[in-house]
């Protein structure tokens, strides 16, 4: 849930918040990385609502109210914060991707010669004609959704952290856990969207499109995340040696860390997420294609690992040594992490076949931005 979650946040990131500072680089991979937060934040909810049990009774953790008066939420839950965060973070990027797609759905409109898809993309693109009128609107519509959508990029995984950090077990009550769990989001998304990019761009010989430039840029992102998340892992360490608190030195300094029985998920974490992306250093590694794809690789494993750090070891070591046990996940939690995959993987393939994967009308701008310095000069 977590490692999903985290993943869904580059795309709002490149839409909204590079949209404010007017980057433009963007406008090559910001269409497929709205799309890839779309598609991450439903995997992520489907969580929740299998590990209830009894899915069929899920609109039971809604603030909705009863004619019996005997079903109310816990407002005070952070499972019910999740809910608000989540439901809102996907209703506004969802509706921030689409607005972006009718002027492209418009464009395909008018030169589809198929009947049905002609037909399918005018009901799509909600009568877009390219009036001044229209990208007038367009571009303040676009601007308040970016507005909405930037404190969003923080306040959505700041609320995930609350699941944790409200709670009283070590190693989770502390107040590092909003900014760690914040840079790290950007920083698994940020190289999501460079895994997917990577394949995107060889398969459908995207090439002038996608350059070193809009490499380059990412793992500068990659980079400084990286390095905030690095921060996050030596403040831990040092908060609890200086706290002094016995549970938190079991945690942090004994048998349940770097030496326990999870060691292997310490150091995987530790390996990925903070000597593996220092390569970025290197401007040669870092405008590279096939070592940016690697390292994403390597990054999105470290995260996955860093949340099962962050999970495992400490319940499974909690208050009561009676309690204590190991940790072998069952074929029905594979199952789910599995099908979570394929089923995101699905929806991407279909967005890729059926949707412009480039924002072919904010190119167009840079285009004629573009040849018009060259004639001026």
């Amino acid at each position: 849930f977590v490692w999903w979650v985290g993943i869904g946040h580059a795309g709002t990131l490149i839409s909204a918040v590079l949209f404010l500072f007017r980057q433009k680089w963007r406008l090559s991979i910001n269409r497929s990385a709205e799309a890839m937060t779309i598609f991450a934040v439903i995997q992520a909810a489907l969580f929740p609502i299998i590990h209830m049990g009894r899915p069929w009774n899920a609109y039971w953790v809604l603030p909705i109210s009863n004619r019996l008066g005997t079903i109310w939420p816990n407002f005070n839950s952070p499972l019910l914060w999740d809910v608000f965060a989540i439901s809102t973070y996907f209703s506004v990027s969802t509706v921030f991707w689409y607005i972006g797609l009718i002027p492209d759905f418009a464009m395909i409109r008018d030169k589809t010669k198929n009947l049905l898809k002609k037909k399918i993309y005018k009901i799509l693109s909600f009568g877009w004609e390219g009036k001044l009128i229209q990208w007038k609107y367009y571009e303040k519509i676009s601007l308040i959704l970016a507005g909405l959508c930037t404190p969003l990029v923080f306040s959505v995984h700041t609320i995930v952290s609350f699941d944790f950090a409200t709670s009283i077990i070590k190693g989770w009550h502390s107040t590092i856990f909003p900014p760690y769990f914040v840079a790290g989001a950007i920083f698994s998304g940020f190289a999501m969207v460079q895994t997917l990019l990577g394949v995107v761009r060889k398969v459908l010989k995207l090439e002038a499109f996608i350059t070193k430039k809009h490499i380059e840029c990412m793992n500068l992102v990659i980079l400084v995340t990286g390095g905030i998340v690095s921060i996050a892992y030596i403040t831990e360490y040092i908060l609890a040696w200086c706290s002094n608190n016995p549970f938190e030195d079991f945690i942090y300094f004994s048998s349940n860390a770097a030496v326990g029985s999870f060691w292997w998920a310490f150091w995987a974490l530790i390996i990925c997420n903070m000597i593996i992306p220092q390569f970025l250093w290197f401007k040669k590694i870092r405008t590279d294609f096939f070592w940016s794809y690697i390292i994403s690789i390597f990054i999105n494993i470290g995260m996955w690992f860093e949340r099962f750090d962050i999970i495992v070891l400490n319940l499974s070591h909690d208050y009561l040594p009676s309690s204590w046990t190991g940790f072998l996940p069952s074929f029905v939690d594979v199952g789910i992490f599995i099908g979570t995959h394929g089923f995101f993987f699905t929806l991407y393939l279909l967005y890729i076949r059926t949707f412009p994967v480039i924002s072919q009308s904010e190119l167009k701008t840079i285009i004629k931005e573009s040849s018009k310095i060259r004639s001026e000069k």
